[in-house]
């Protein structure tokens, strides 16, 4: 055959079998098409009900989350009702209380005005005797006026004592339980609601060193870096023989803390030269300053406090490095505060005021190393020139009495300043302060006719007297505890109370041999 004919005809085939090849190819291709299309669809059809089942697991969570925390909230508000009739409760039982005691006051002042009236009576008839008896005696013993009354003055001084002894006694006694009853409720709150810690006062500190030698750096060449330190704090740096330490003493608290820590930094860098130790007390200033408004404002917002001028925020937060007879002096101010707002609710007097007032008592404090006069009046004329209430500036300047006691706020503050001084724990004493107060309240004891002997126990709340019961009566010893009561008061000065507890006793003593 001709070639061509084999040339045609194979290319027919070749053709024929590329075609046939591209068709199979082509279905298959379909096929793998169709079946991914399928997969596809399946796999979305799986995703969308994992979708939709996740989605229905997500709000169900929600209705349970919802469901619990609307539970939380019903029970929280059935706790605040439940709070709120509490006191509400408790609230109605105070004013009934306080009802009772204006009643009972009412009936003892009515008992007091009629027993006034009975002792003028008895006291008219007393004259009226005596008139009678010095009559009766210049006729019979033939004595003259002066005569008569200076013997009748004598019979009776005895008589009149006795009456005077039994009339303080009851007096006393009748006074203790009238205000026992009144005063216990708040005495207790008062004197348990709070606990402060306690700490020395000073005017001085001691600042440790690694060693001796670290003195000798303190000084410096000639002694330029310790007048540096001096100058920059102001503060005085005691050097002495007292090993690895030195003393910075400065009566102004700040400026002493100040320099206890720059020295304390100075000391653990080790770089003590004239420009490093302006350079870390600047510091130091600048952190204590921003302490000092930090301190103030947290107080201020405790106590919820408001309104208050930026310049008695700041002395408030100097107060954190003041100390009184070991009490810290912004501890004691919120204590007092606390007080006052507890008393003053009871009293039904304004509590947001007595809170103020007691907060800013002894504000005067802050600056009285620097002002002349009391921490009371310096603390007024402050408040004043801040523009406080009048009631709180007379409040601060009369809670030592320098100045007339003219509202109740006034005389509440004395006494939660008594209360927070006084309290048990609250303030401690120098050995040698402690003994000389002794002996001053025993030394007044003593003074007096017909005292043995004299004992200040409980750490001089109390003094005992121990008198002669063959020169002195029973109504004698309630004048003698009362005149030597008096005496304190006028010629000593102490926080809280003392005691005075007069004993008079007979004993009989027989041996059998």
């Amino acid at each position: 055959m001709n070639p061509f004919v084999y040339l045609i005809i194979g290319c027919a085939v070749g053709s024929g079998i590329g075609f046939w090849i591209k068709a199979r190819q082509q279905k298959h291709a379909q096929q793998t098409a169709e079946q991914v299309t399928k997969n596809a669809r399946r796999d979305a059809d799986n995703i969308l009900k994992e979708a939709t089942i996740a989605a229905k697991e997500e709000q169900l969570k929600s209705r349970d989350e919802f469901e619990k925390a609307t539970k939380e909230r019903r029970a929280e508000l059935q706790r605040l009702e439940e709070r709120l009739e509490a006191r509400e409760s408790n609230l109605e039982r105070k004013a009934d209380l306080m009802e009772a005691r204006f009643s009972e006051i009412e009936k003892r002042e009515e008992k007091v005005r009629e027993q006034s009236e009975t002792n003028r009576r008895k006291g008219e008839e007393l004259q009226e005797l005596i008139d009678r008896k010095m009559k009766d005696l210049e006729q019979v013993a033939s004595l003259t006026q002066e005569e008569a009354k200076k013997l009748l003055l004598d019979r009776l001084s005895d008589q009149l004592e006795s009456e005077r002894g039994g009339l303080i006694r009851r007096f006393q006694d009748e006074t203790k339980q009238r205000f026992e009853r009144e005063a216990r409720e708040i005495m207790i709150t008062a004197m348990e609601r709070y606990a402060g810690d306690c700490a020395y006062e000073r005017t001085t500190c001691t600042i440790p060193l690694p060693n001796d030698e670290m003195k000798g750096r303190i000084i410096g060449r000639e002694g330029r870096n310790i007048r540096a330190i001096e100058a920059a704090a102001g503060i005085n740096v005691l050097i002495d023989d007292t090993p690895e330490a030195v003393v910075i003493s400065c009566f102004d608290p700040v400026r002493r803390q100040i320099g206890r820590l720059a020295l304390e930094r100075l000391v653990s860098d080790g770089r003590i030269h004239p420009t490093r130790i302006e350079e870390m007390v600047q510091k130091v200033t600048g952190e204590i300053e921003a302490e000092i408004v930090k301190t103030g404002q947290e107080v201020v917002e405790l106590l919820g406090v408001t309104n208050v001028r930026p310049n008695l925020v700041k002395l408030l937060g100097r107060l954190k490095y003041r100390y009184s007879y070991s009490q810290n002096v912004l501890q004691h101010s919120i204590e007092v505060a606390r007080l006052m707002g507890a008393i003053a609710a009871q009293l039904g007097m304004d509590e947001h005021k007595a809170i103020r007032a007691g907060l800013f008592h002894d504000i005067g404090k802050a600056v009285d190393h620097e002002v002349e006069g009391t921490h009371a009046l310096i603390g007024a004329d402050i408040l004043k020139r801040a523009g406080e209430d009048e009631e709180i500036v007379l409040s601060v300047g009369a809670h030592h009495e320098e100045m007339e006691r003219t509202s109740p706020m006034a005389i509440l503050v004395g006494i939660c300043d008594t209360i927070s001084a006084g309290r048990p724990g609250a303030r401690s004493e120098t050995t040698e302060l402690y003994l000389k107060r002794l002996e001053q309240l025993e030394g007044i004891g003593t003074r007096h006719n017909g005292v043995n002997s004299c004992f200040a126990i409980q750490a001089g709340r109390e003094l005992r007297v121990i008198v002669d019961a063959d020169k002195m009566d029973e109504a004698r010893s309630a004048v003698l505890a009362r005149d030597i009561a008096c005496e304190i008061e006028k010629e000593m000065r102490y926080p809280g109370q003392i005691r005075v507890s007069v004993i008079r006793e007979t004993r009989a003593v027989e041996y059998a041999r």
